[in-house]
């Protein structure tokens, strides 16, 4: 009877562990905002890395993961499948500064979705 459970909760653990990983899956990307000059110059770049940027992203209303861009721009985050809805947490639903503003997490799969913020400088 003891095997039994012992087997059992291993089977159960094992179960949910994998069902926990192969329903996630990965969003990266660069996240980039301008124009940072009232300006453009051909020989400046208009824009540049957004660093130290935090990202929501939620799905039917809630919250379910975040994200903070390195120094160069740069954003991970592993999410349950499915669409999601991405802002800044003071920015309102929908971000209209950020594009896109929607993104799709695929089962098992790393998706590169970069994002650009419009700084509203004309």
């Amino acid at each position: 009877m003891r095997l039994v459970v012992v087997l059992s909760t291993i089977a159960l653990v094992v179960t949910a562990g994998a069902q926990a990983t192969l329903r996630r899956g990965t969003l990266t990307g660069l996240v980039m905002r301008g124009p940072v000059t009232p300006v453009c110059v051909a020989e400046q770049p208009c824009d540049e890395p957004a660093a130290n940027v935090t990202l929501v992203f939620t799905r039917d209303g809630a919250a379910a993961g975040t994200a903070v861009t390195d120094r160069f721009g740069h954003y991970k985050v592993r999410l349950p499948a499915g669409w999601y809805a991405i802002r800044r947490p003071l920015s309102g639903s929908p971000d209209r500064r950020l594009q896109p503003n929607r993104a799709r997490v695929y089962v098992g799969r790393v998706t590169r979705v970069d994002l650009s913020i419009d700084t509203g400088i004309r």
